[in-house]
């Protein structure tokens, strides 16, 4: 059920103060202590934030696919790391409860993912393998009532905050495709679970991912999703298409900070008696990149409202990912060379954007990977 006109109007309002006035100013501060202060995850907790997606009968917003990437659009004005922490939580972490998950996990599940109280974290990418994720090797045995989990999953996100974990893993050895694996939901201090280092990453400090280790694991059967084996992977397939709208949208709030970021630089900044901005090749890259965000922007629209009409974005959801997050990528590099010496050390925030949105082109399905899925629909709707 979406938010009447008004309503939504004053969320997306306060949101877009709140990012204004509070994150913008602590960017500077999340990128040199890696962490989010706690008093700001609190504000965020009392918006909402956790809970977008996850619908109001369990204590979240509900919000339509379209009012989700609004939301995201003002997000992205500012450092991903703010917007990483409360991703999950919106995506694979509560949509695979809400689509597949058994009344029961989600009455126990649901309300404390949608408050924030519950931090979620998707654990299917493992050291061998990412974008063949049908390939994993986690195994998952019945013993009895229970389930016991080993396996190795690398570069998951929020790991290290994380109070439930939806952990892919083989339920089929036999099985060596998407069939035979499952999902399950898995809580943080479970024995046989445990976490590794913080990765030291290119950007987006004070984003979280780590190994997550898990070591003869045991596991209620209630805790397998759906209380169905085999389902897993579809399960993931499912929610794929609003998570890769969601970064779309925040791609292009991204891209839309570095052209304003850009553009009053470009003004302020005076080269042989003039601002820059006056230079017809400066101007150049400014068009480009409102051009390309804009373009962005529509797509990701048009795509959630056609996923909210009810129609398959399968498609759609792709080109918007691949587009945007390949857009964001020109941007950010353009801005580097609007602010020129400037772009290239710490004190302007630029060269952090550079490195932070870098990471776009790599989850939700690597360019390749979307690149690989639109032109397989195209020639199977062909056929």
């Amino acid at each position: 059920m979406a938010l009447d006109q008004e309503t939504f109007g004053q969320l997306l309002a306060t949101v877009e103060r709140f990012v204004r006035e509070r994150l913008v100013p602590s960017e500077e501060r999340v990128a040199e202590e890696d962490a989010i202060p706690p008093d700001i995850v609190a504000e965020m907790r009392r918006l909402g934030l956790f809970g977008m997606s996850c619908p109001q009968e369990y204590g979240g917003l509900g919000l339509t696919m379209s009012e989700e990437v609004q939301v995201a659009f003002a997000l992205g004005g500012t450092s991903p790391a703010f917007r990483s922490l409360v991703g999950t939580n919106n995506g694979i972490g509560s949509q695979g409860i809400v689509i597949d998950g058994t009344d029961g996990q989600r009455r126990e599940y649901l309300p404390r993912l949608a408050s924030g109280e519950l931090i979620g974290a998707f654990a299917l990418t493992e050291p061998d393998s990412g974008s063949d994720a049908a390939s994993l090797r986690a195994s998952a045995r019945r013993d009895g009532d229970h389930y016991v989990l080993n396996g190795t999953k690398r570069f998951i996100t929020n790991a290290p905050e994380a109070g439930l974990f939806t952990v892919m893993a083989r339920t089929n050895p036999e099985e060596k495709g998407a069939a035979g694996i499952s999902a399950f939901l898995v809580e943080a201090g479970t024995p046989g679970l445990r976490i590794g280092p913080n990765d030291r990453k290119m950007g987006q400090k004070g984003a979280h991912t780590a190994d997550v280790i898990l070591e003869d694991c045991r596991v209620p059967a209630s805790a397998l999703l759906g209380g169905r084996e085999g389902q897993g992977f579809k399960t993931a397939m499912k929610v794929l298409d609003r998570a890769r709208l969601h970064i779309s949208a925040v791609c292009v709030g991204v891209a839309e900070r570095l052209v304003r970021d850009s553009l009053r630089y470009a003004m302020e900044r005076v080269q042989f008696g003039k601002p820059i901005a006056e230079f017809q090749l400066v101007q150049a890259m400014l068009a480009d990149s409102r051009t390309e965000a804009y373009a962005a922007r529509c797509m990701v629209m048009d795509a959630a409202r056609r996923r909210d009409e009810g129609l398959n974005v399968s498609t759609e959801a792709s080109c918007c990912k691949l587009f945007a997050s390949e857009m964001v990528g020109r941007v950010a590099d353009r801005a580097v060379q609007i602010f020129g010496g400037a772009g290239y050390v710490a004190d302007y925030g630029v060269e952090r954007f550079y490195r932070d949105v870098r990471l776009f082109r790599l989850y939700e399905g690597t360019s390749q990977i979307q690149q690989i899925l639109i032109a397989r629909n195209m020639v199977r709707e062909a056929g």
